[in-house]
């Protein structure tokens, strides 16, 4: 499998959100050295534990401080936007960075109620998602009643990020797909990827193509990956409380803090369903993943409390793949 990286500019505890846009920089050059295929950004709003609310503002930065790694958006929230805009925004990157550049897609409309006020949308915006998918499309290809530029004279790759529905969508328009979230641990995934991949109709001489999205956190031993992953899962844990997902914590907090037995319990069933371990225990999981879906891609969305630590399992998880 292709490897890329997913980094959603996690904020951490104390430090100022700015300093988790150094961070998505400096690991997105170090991605690059070690041989990363594509680094995709993410698009949030009024989330305090992400910091990456812009992600065309994002990667033209990354594209400043990298050569050659292809760089990405994982993605852009669609009905949230205007097709022309998005197009524009991308292709002015795509003419920065020639050849580099891919739109991932996608149909949230922010997780509250106060959030979708503020980007003035309703739930109903998402249903008009494949039409505007197909308008944006149009913009790359040159044949929409307005012309986007600045024209390159060739369109940017779009990928969707599909569940069920998405990946229906995606086949309709011969799209390639980024599959991840609860659907990977569905008994019914393999039967919906067939489906994909038989009814695909493709678009320019495009195939059928499957990305798998998961968190992956490797460390010397599976204790240590362990505890690497834990920042993310308590993360994930506390928000189901609140109602708002965090910056991330040092272990030595969270191990502090109170534990309620709900907590813990879904702590500790997050951390059971990480891919979180040693070279060889990662492997395992993901040869298992890759015979499952047949997936062309691995992109690991990973998050840890410790940059350092990070860049270590990226390293690492890149040499296995390799």
């Amino acid at each position: 499998m292709k490897a890329s990286l997913l980094d959603r500019s996690r904020t951490r505890a104390g430090v100022p959100d700015a300093e988790a846009l150094e961070a998505t920089l400096s690991r997105a050059v170090h991605a690059e050295q070690v041989g990363y295929d594509r680094y995709w950004v993410a698009e949030h709003h009024g989330v305090p534990g992400i910091a990456s609310g812009a992600p065309a503002v994002l990667l033209a930065a990354i594209g400043a401080r990298t050569t050659s790694i292809r760089i990405g958006s994982g993605g852009v929230m669609l009905p949230l936007h205007q097709p022309l805009v998005v197009a524009e925004q991308f292709l002015v990157l795509d003419a920065l960075y020639p050849g580099r550049v891919d739109l991932g897609l996608g149909r949230s409309l922010g997780f509250t109620p106060p959030v979708r006020r503020a980007l003035r949308r309703d739930l109903e915006a998402a249903d008009s998602f494949e039409d505007e998918l197909a308008e944006l499309r149009r913009y790359f290809d040159g044949v929409a009643e307005v012309t986007a530029r600045p024209a390159t004279g060739r369109p940017v790759p779009m990928h969707l990020l599909a569940t069920g529905r998405g990946l229906d969508i995606a086949a309709r328009l011969g799209l390639p797909v980024v599959v991840g979230g609860p659907i990977l641990e569905s008994a019914e995934l393999p039967a919906v990827l067939t489906r994909y991949r038989r009814e695909f109709r493709p678009h320019r001489g495009s195939e059928p193509r499957v990305t798998i999205s998961l968190d992956v956190t490797v460390a010397d031993d599976d204790a240590t990956a362990r505890e690497l992953a834990l920042p993310e899962a308590w993360a994930m844990a506390v928000s189901r409380q609140t109602g708002e997902f965090p910056p991330l914590e040092t272990v030595a907090a969270i191990r502090d803090a109170p534990w309620s037995g709900q907590v813990r319990r879904r702590v500790e069933g997050s951390l059971d369903r990480a891919v979180a371990g040693s070279p060889a225990t990662v492997r395992r999981h993901l040869e298992r993943l890759a015979e499952q879906t047949g997936a062309d891609e691995l992109l690991a969305s990973t998050s840890t409390h410790d940059h350092d630590a990070l860049l270590a399992s990226d390293r690492m998880l890149r040499e296995l793949l390799a």
